[in-house]
């Protein structure tokens, strides 16, 4: 097992921050708006640098969309940025309408995903963003871990064409992917390659999947850790070369178990590869006020919960599953 270290700890949004401003000096067409909240989405250097490629809209994200469709038409990249609730909730009708349907080149940028918003409480801690957004024909829906992986993202996404929903965070968390990665929009990272269960991970539960895996680990445990950074496209076929491999499956996202990565997930299975899995999410509720700290192990998204998913998904599979059946499977489904 790959040993994982940070030296580092950084908030993913300002990933984001760096990675739009190197996107922005890579290409001309790249623009920024933004629904008051410039500092929380870390567009300041941004501005700086480019103060009229930045247009302050203030507090009217419904207006901040059609903007930025229809900025589109004459060539340009918005970047929009706001919160994850006000980014998708708010603004569902008008991202459908004016973006989704017509396929806007649109990156939609969203802080302050999941529980981990904290203090704020429940009204700003959306928690079926993932769901709303991959529901869009045609939306691609990104999800990255650290700091780096989202600069990297924010990258990437500028010279992608089509509307993108980016998701990341407000917490501080480890820094452990490389500085210098290459983004690869729909494919899958390998974390640590195991044999006995197959964890999937997106968000900053991949940093709590690594720590599972080593827990797991000292148990006897062999567990492969994936980081699905891209949740839609989903990489189908790292999904279900690992499934096959281990033969059971648990997923991790900050994000209700409805509509998540998680649903992708075992769509994915049920309709090429039936076996067990447990979800790592929040069960079909709102959030509260409280450190991320505390919220993360309340309602279950530590890693203490991913090893109890993964000790009791192989107990599932070593009772429904016989060797045979998944050699079968993997020779009808992985050529």
């Amino acid at each position: 097992m790959k040993k994982y270290t940070y030296t580092d700890k950084k908030d993913t949004r300002s990933g984001f921050g760096a990675g739009l401003l190197e996107a922005a000096k890579r290409n001309d067409q790249v623009v920024a708006l933004c629904a008051d909240l410039i500092g929380s989405l870390k567009m300041n250097d941004f501005i700086k640098e480019f103060p009229e490629r930045f247009f302050q809209i203030g507090i009217a994200e419904a207006n901040m969309m059609g903007i930025a469709a229809g900025l589109t038409i004459g060539g340009k990249i918005p970047f929009t940025g706001t919160f994850a609730n006000f980014s998708t909730g708010r603004v569902y009708d008008q991202i459908r309408q004016s973006i989704a349907y017509s396929g806007k080149n649109v990156k939609i940028c969203a802080s302050h995903a999941g529980l981990t918003l904290g203090e704020d409480g429940a009204t700003h801690q959306i928690l079926e963003d993932i769901g709303l957004m991959k529901m869009l024909p045609g939306m691609t829906v990104i999800n990255p871990c650290d700091y780096n992986q989202t600069k990297a993202a924010t990258m990437a996404i500028a010279e992608y064409d089509g509307p993108v929903y980016l998701r990341f965070g407000r917490p501080v968390v480890p820094i452990f992917t490389p500085a210098d990665q290459e983004f690869e929009i729909g494919k899958a990272w390998m974390v640590n390659e195991g044999t006995d269960v197959s964890i999937f991970a997106t968000g900053h539960l991949v940093w709590e999947a690594i720590i599972a895996g080593e827990k797991l680990a000292e148990m006897g445990v062999n567990a492969e850790i994936i980081n699905i950074h891209t949740i839609k496209p989903l990489d189908s076929d790292a999904v279900l070369s690992s499934a096959a491999k281990t033969g059971c499956v648990v997923t991790a996202e900050e994000h209700n178990r409805l509509g998540g990565l998680g649903d992708s997930i075992a769509q994915l299975l049920a309709t090429n590869m039936p076996i067990p899995q447990e979800y790592v999410a929040v069960n079909d509720s709102f959030g509260e006020s409280g450190t991320p700290e505390e919220l993360m192990k309340k309602y279950g998204l530590d890693s203490g919960h991913i090893v109890a998913a993964a000790l009791k998904v192989i107990d599932r599979k070593r009772s429904v599953l016989k060797p045979e059946d998944i050699t079968q499977a993997t020779g009808e489904i992985i050529s």
